[in-house]
């Protein structure tokens, strides 16, 4: 089994550790294979720079030639997962829904801990749209950026923990990590917080591997069915910046041969 994890930002020092963390959690027999877009944001805080992000992850997964069984798209409360269902033939699995659903199996509140305060709205309207904002305690931001969370590991950890005893105060049973570059802090973070930590990147991959083993995949009957074909001005637009080759979208639709220049 191959399962593709997409970092949605164009940092691949972030790549690589959600990679790392990705393969930790794999089973054997499972290969990780991780990337990020080919451009946008170098990190992803709002939601202009998040629908930037999901036209570029897009545009990666329709002109990617690397065959995978399953995708984890590891952003946070970020949009374009179901873009890719519908582009898509395999499952779709992001660490928002997946980071939720894992912590609900194992209290009855949940928390999120993610980055700035701005994302936690966004977050909130995520769970909200995925119907798991019911059982969520809170969410809160540690006011660290996406990018300094790699910038003084021992600082991001000690953050994450001052933030989270404010949500298991509020009532949470579970703490989630509310970024993708949180990903492999659980373990530090659950140590000194004596509930479950959940990981997104970890969760995700770990579904993956049970939906993929099951034989199922994303329902294309009505919700996310394939894209109907039309002609689509300059897109994929990578290949019109010289950044990749069109290969037809992985769901056999070929939108290369319907795109027009500008």
């Amino acid at each position: 089994m191959r399962i593709l994890v997409m970092n949605p930002n164009t940092t691949a020092s972030m790549t690589a550790s959600i990679r790392a963390t990705a393969t930790a959690a794999a089973a054997p027999g499972t290969e990780i294979v991780a990337t990020e877009p080919l451009w946008g944001p170098v990190s992803i805080e709002g939601h202009f720079e998040g629908y930037l992000s999901a036209a570029a992850v897009l545009d990666r997964l329709a002109t990617l030639d690397t065959p995978f069984d399953a995708l984890v798209m590891a952003g946070f409360g970020e949009p374009g997962r179901e873009g890719a269902q519908e582009l898509l033939d395999v499952p779709v699995l992001d660490i928002t829904e997946s980071a939720a659903q894992m912590a609900m199996m194992l209290g009855h509140a949940y928390g999120v801990v993610t980055t700035l305060d701005r994302a936690v709205p966004q977050i909130q309207d995520r769970l909200l749209t995925a119907g798991l904002l019911q059982r969520c305690a809170g969410v809160r931001g540690t006011g660290l950026g996406v990018l300094e969370l790699e910038e003084d590991p021992e600082r991001t950890v000690e953050v994450i923990i001052e933030t989270a005893r404010a949500v298991v105060r509020a009532g949470a049973e579970v703490i989630c990590l509310g970024c993708g570059g949180m990903a492999g802090l659980d373990e530090k973070v659950a140590a000194e917080l004596g509930v479950p930590v959940v990981d997104g990147v970890a969760a995700a991959v770990k579904f993956a591997e049970a939906v993929v083993g099951l034989g199922l995949a994303t329902s294309s009957s009505r919700s996310f069915a394939p894209p109907r074909p039309k002609a689509i001005r300059s897109w994929p637009l990578s290949t019109h910046l010289d950044l990749g080759r069109a290969q037809g979208s992985p769901r056999h639709t070929d939108f290369s041969a319907q795109t027009s220049d500008i």
